[in-house]
């Protein structure tokens, strides 16, 4: 099988391409097309640089041209090239709609053209918006409120679009808060470890009372893998990890495995439009699939933070 995978150099890109690789068959092809913006980084792919089965390429998804000659080549895609930090959605939302959206777009028509490809779109909890409690299943009507998730749900809804209109085999994963290593420090948890190893302050929003899912990559990136290889085209899966915090609670804890205190806190002003609560039934990936995540929260947290610890060079860059 041969899998092209969109921002296969970004956190959980990377993590995908590196666990096809280490648990298929010779035969298993994977071609990375990315474009090395901010969040990518060719140092995630040095653990399988060497390997025969790797193929890098820089480019855009918006480059439709480009696209279309790689899907030609490939049986799958899974598509993980994306704008996916909410502040920088707040600040500067033009690139979030061009890359989330009109990228999405041009991957889906270049899909179209080959017209035997599977495509995995991977996007976001996010875009169901708020809820004060329960759980949103896949059939939850979509009510993004960042512009990151806006952007987001409209790339959901031009993939389903695709399924019904083309019958394109569309597949989507909205998955809740991924964390671990690699991870770009601007996300919470990757911020807060690079800043208290150094000593320095981090800023917690408003009371830090807002509710998050959290999932492991590796948890995440098995569950694309179930997806791809065995979801039903035009179907949406959720993709959750069972841990819900708030997040002056996952501040304690990232406190207290850097060995520093709440002095170290700054409590800033909240983010506009900042969604209260996410969390995400599963159910349906579980029965169907047979996904359960396997990384408990706190043993998972332990390994992110000696990562990061043990990887200044790589986060100083």
């Amino acid at each position: 099988m041969k899998t092209l995978v969109t921002g296969g150099a970004g956190f959980i890109g990377s993590h995908f391409v590196r666990s096809l690789l280490a648990d298929s068959a010779e035969q298993q092809k994977v071609t990375v097309l990315d474009a090395l913006a901010y969040a990518g980084n060719l140092t995630n792919l040095e653990p399988v640089r060497d390997d025969p089965r790797l193929e890098f390429v820089k480019g855009d998804i918006l480059d439709g041209e480009q696209v279309a000659e790689l899907m030609a080549e490939h049986d799958a895609v899974v598509n993980l090239a994306a704008e996916s930090h909410v502040d920088r959605s707040i600040a500067h939302g033009g690139t979030f709609v061009s890359t989330n959206v009109l990228g999405t777009q041009t991957l889906l028509e270049a899909a179209v053209r080959v017209g035997r490809t599977t495509v995995v779109h991977v996007s976001t909890d996010e875009v169901y918006g708020s809820i004060p409690e329960g759980t949103w299943t896949e059939r939850a009507p979509l009510a993004p409120n960042s512009p990151y998730a806006a952007a987001k749900a409209g790339s959901d809804l031009l993939a389903l679009a695709y399924h019904r209109t083309h019958g394109l085999d569309v597949r989507i994963t909205r998955c809740s808060n991924n964390y671990g290593p690699y991870q770009f420090p601007e996300k919470i948890i990757p911020l807060f470890v690079t800043r208290l190893l150094e000593g320095r302050r981090v800023p917690l929003y408003g009371d830090g009372s807002q509710v998050r899912d959290w999932l492991h990559v590796k948890d995440h990136c098995r569950a694309i893998r179930l997806v791809l290889e065995g979801g039903r085209a035009g179907e949406v899966y959720n993709v959750g990890g069972g841990t819900e915090l708030t997040n002056r609670q996952l501040t304690g804890r990232l406190l207290a495995a850097c060995d520093a205190d709440w002095d170290s806190v700054d409590h800033v002003a909240d983010r506009k439009g900042h969604d209260l609560r996410y969390s995400v039934d599963w159910s349906k990936i579980r029965t169907e699939l047979g996904y359960e995540p396997r990384h408990a929260f706190d043993e998972g947290l332990a390994e992110t933070v000696a990562w990061y610890r043990e990887n200044r060079e790589w986060w100083r860059r």
